[in-house]
């Protein structure tokens, strides 16, 4: 296909499978089993974040006394079980997917999630359905910051300009905006702000391969 990105990266919580209500639910548990009191404002805050901000948050505003590693294991036992019983899929994500795999374009998942609540997803696609992979707990620096979507596209050897980055969260946009990749933002649980080089767009369902690098 001519006028195509060199590679698709994709993130994946609230971007490829809608598993915010999971982290959302499985930390109230948490900070209520502390007979602390949490709230949507406070989940809301901390979507897109990697794990152990995330944990610093919760710990901080949540009173849950606990290590930060504790937090994290916590959160991804719960999360993976209710992945476990039903998962639950973006509309369009699979398709896209699907057609860029037809097409031969590469894709890479770049996720704050560890790899082993990443790897329960993947386990219900194609074995070669990325062919890179970036997981929260191999970075030196989560998103916001650059190096996920920079590390994404040095292992698939291509230019982060070359690429186009698919996100629904503002943490997650501005990681793949300061990488330089050009951003598809599908807003989830937060709103998202057009800027150059960001388009938003209400559903994965209103794009194809062909319209990835429309401007």
């Amino acid at each position: 296909m001519s006028n195509a990105p060199a590679a698709v990266l994709w993130d994946m919580d609230g971007t490829l499978v809608d598993t915010e209500p999971y982290w959302f639910a499985a930390e109230y548990r948490l900070v209520e089993s502390f007979g602390n009191t949490w709230s949507d404002e406070h989940a809301h805050a901390v979507v897109g974040f990697d794990l152990f901000d995330t944990a610093a948050y919760i710990i901080e505003h949540g009173g849950v006394g606990l290590e930060p590693k504790a937090v994290v294991d916590y959160l991804l036992d719960a999360v993976i079980q209710s992945c476990k019983e039903q998962l639950p899929w973006r509309p369009g994500a699979r398709e896209l997917l699907d057609e860029l795999r037809s097409l031969s374009i590469p894709c890479a998942l770049v996720t704050m999630s560890w790899r082993r609540f990443a790897e329960a997803v993947l386990a219900e696609l194609p074995q070669d359905t990325f062919a890179a992979t970036v997981f929260g707990d191999e970075v030196t620096h989560g998103k916001p910051h650059p190096e996920p979507y920079i590390a994404a596209a040095t292992l698939l050897g291509v230019d982060p300009s070359q690429c186009v980055a698919i996100e629904d969260s503002p943490t997650g946009v501005a990681s793949a905006h300061a990488a330089g990749c050009h951003v598809i933002g599908v807003p989830n649980m937060k709103p998202l702000n057009a800027v150059d080089g960001v388009r938003i767009v209400s559903s994965l369902t209103d794009i194809n391969a062909k319209s990835l690098w429309a401007t």
